[in-house]
């Protein structure tokens, strides 16, 4: 959150982070051509279906994004047009048996602009090829050599995210043929990890000649993984589970391994006793601007969670936070810290939640050791005993996270500063216990975005902080009392419907909050899942008022929101995937300006019938 209107500035620079993304993964791949060598003598054409004659036999196109066509065609009658749509690059591949130690030459026709050719499982350097532009059809190759211990290899075309459609034909894998491929065997060290209250770590080991695996949850399929461990989630407190795993590649599916059984912890309620609907309010503590200030015994009772804005670090790399009412200098109502404790006393003893909320726009915390994570630990613990507070909102924003190259699985993060925060809270809810609330209050750069970004992707030249709030909300989401992410100060954000949903209506908080609870693919990849989040988890962050923060959604497209997802009414066009009644309410940036502006956004949300 800001201290001042002035973060409307981030919207054209979220714009001009796409641009320079998409511009600077182009010219990481120049100049990558491979020449093809020369095949030798018992080499043999081995790409099934290579000219798309028989439709799209042998290939497959992620999302239903490729079909055979009749023109244009390079050879023969057919080829294939492939659309890209939103999150999804229009990836066409084939799985192709080949030999060890061999060399191999990978060709084919395009047609279009940003059009790829590339092949992976190699087992040395997988390889592509490109073009940015290709008017008529033009020929890409590339040459390649298989490990000692590559069977297989995964050739495939793809273009790039936001442009027209590609056209390819006649794809050609030229080399010695390898032996056929046979079914897996069965996996064995099957073991279940340290449950959660509604999560499972699975691992197993490694299956030679797997290209993947499937998790069973008493017979049933829940989950795949393309590495020998996984995480089932969305299971219930207290309860026995059965779980069994397979390994699959072309040939097929292994049998079922020999089960294990593991049993969730009871848990608790990580709500920590929030009422059932619940609104959540930054209070300006340390800090005045425009709004002005207010003292903690006079904000309404309204609130259910009081977010104490802002402890900050005394360096970005510290990791030491501290927290100060704000100076009589710049705030002259302030009350004493005597008072201020008092009022936290009364509006507990009222039911009401009050937290310190860490970071905010000028709070930038980049845990990067572990001496920062540890002094991270000491430094909030001692402020929620000084002032006897319920719990912890993580508000990093800015640089305060980004995952470094080569981390780009959400599940098993890498990331220093991702591993320590992760780490850090752990310890803090352990501490504390099951009455500790946990908030979290990410910008959609953060979060949504992901579902088209992750990190510096799969060539670099991304910025390498788009969804890295997803790993930590992952770790921690059996911890987890609520996640707000601020639904304002935003660019357009892709939905599920792959149509981009801009800030200011109802729209754009259904659309984000439907994410959450239904989960998606990171970055497009179907095998990397974001699971959904509970309901009760989630809440929808929204400006005060006009003076805010940009993107503020008047009352009336509020309870549109509202009604869609709790009642699957007033939806407009955005269509959810479920019916949430239980979702947990709003938040808002802020208390202040909420009182500033006659407090119409408290008002509206006493108001609103939730049944």
């Amino acid at each position: 959150m800001e201290r001042t209107r002035g973060r409307g500035r981030r919207r054209a620079g979220y714009r001009t982070r796409l641009t320079a993304a998409l511009s600077a993964a182009v010219l990481a791949v120049s100049g990558l051509v491979a020449a093809a060598t020369t095949a030798a003598a018992a080499d043999s054409e081995l790409a099934v279906n290579g000219g798309f004659e028989a439709g799209l036999t042998g290939w497959n196109c992620t999302a239903g994004s490729g079909a055979a066509v009749s023109s244009p065609v390079h050879g023969g009658v057919s080829a294939l047009k492939a659309t890209p749509a939103g999150g999804d690059n229009a990836k066409c591949s084939q799985t192709i048996t080949v030999k060890p130690n061999s060399d191999y030459t990978l060709s084919g026709w395009v047609q279009g602009g940003y059009v790829y050719l590339g092949v992976s499982g190699t087992g040395t350097s997988d390889g592509y090829t490109w073009t940015p532009s290709a008017s008529s059809w033009q020929k890409l190759s590339t040459a390649f050599r298989t490990g000692a211990a590559t069977t297989s290899v995964t050739v495939y075309t793809h273009g790039w995210y936001g442009t027209p459609a590609y056209h390819a034909d006649d794809i050609s894998l030229f080399g010695p043929g390898g032996d056929p491929v046979q079914i897996p065997a069965v996996p064995t060290g099957l073991t279940a990890g340290s449950p959660g209250s509604t999560s499972v770590p699975l691992s197993w080991n490694p299956v030679p000649g797997a290209t993947g695996y499937n998790v069973y949850r008493g017979g049933a399929k829940v989950t795949s993984a393309s590495s020998p461990s996984a995480t089932v989630t969305g299971l219930t407190p207290s309860t026995p589970y059965s779980f069994q795993v397979t390994a699959v590649n072309s040939a097929g599916e292994s049998a079922k391994s020999t089960a294990v059984s593991a049993t969730t912890t009871g848990g608790g309620d990580p709500g920590g006793g929030l009422p059932a609907h619940a609104l959540v309010g930054y209070l300006h503590s340390s800090f005045a601007n425009g709004s002005g200030y207010t003292r903690l015994a006079d904000v309404p009772d309204s609130w259910d969670v009081i977010n104490l804005a802002f402890g900050e670090p005394t360096s970005v790399t510290s990791g030491d936070i501290r927290f100060s009412l704000c100076p009589v200098a710049e705030c002259p109502g302030v009350e004493s810290v005597a008072d201020f404790k008092a009022a936290i006393k009364a509006k507990q003893a009222a039911g009401k939640k009050v937290l310190i909320s860490i970071g905010g726009q000028n709070g930038q915390v980049q845990l990067a050791s572990t001496a920062a994570r540890d002094a991270f630990v000491t430094s909030v613990s001692k402020i929620i005993d000084d002032y006897g507070l319920n719990g912890l909102d993580i508000d990093f924003e800015g640089h305060s996270l980004s995952l470094n190259t080569g981390d780009t699985d959400f599940r098993s993060p890498t990331s220093p500063v991702i591993v320590n925060l992760i780490s850090a809270v752990k310890t803090l809810k352990a501490k504390y216990g099951k009455d500790f609330i946990l908030t979290m209050a990410p910008e959609t750069f953060f979060v949504q975005l992901g579902y088209q970004y992750y990190g510096s992707g799969p060539w670099g030249g991304q910025d390498p902080r788009a969804g890295s709030y997803l790993p930590v909300i992952h770790a921690l989401r059996d911890d987890l009392s609520l996640l707000h992410v601020q639904h304002y100060n935003s660019g357009p954000i892709m939905g599920l419907d792959n149509q981009y949903h801009t800030m200011g209506g109802a729209d754009f908080a259904i659309a984000m909050t439907d994410m959450l609870l239904t989960g998606f693919p990171v970055a497009g990849n179907q095998s990397r899942i974001f699971p959904p989040l509970r309901p009760e988890q989630v809440a929808i962050g929204l400006p005060a008022s006009t003076q805010a923060a940009g993107g503020h959604t008047p009352p009336a497209e509020v309870n549109k929101a509202l009604d869609c997802l709790t009642k699957k009414t007033n939806c407009g066009s955005y269509q959810t995937h479920g019916t949430y009644p239980g979702l947990r309410g709003l938040m808002t940036w802020s208390i202040n300006w909420d009182r500033y502006n006659q407090q119409q956004f408290s008002r509206n949300f006493d108001a609103y019938t939730w049944s």
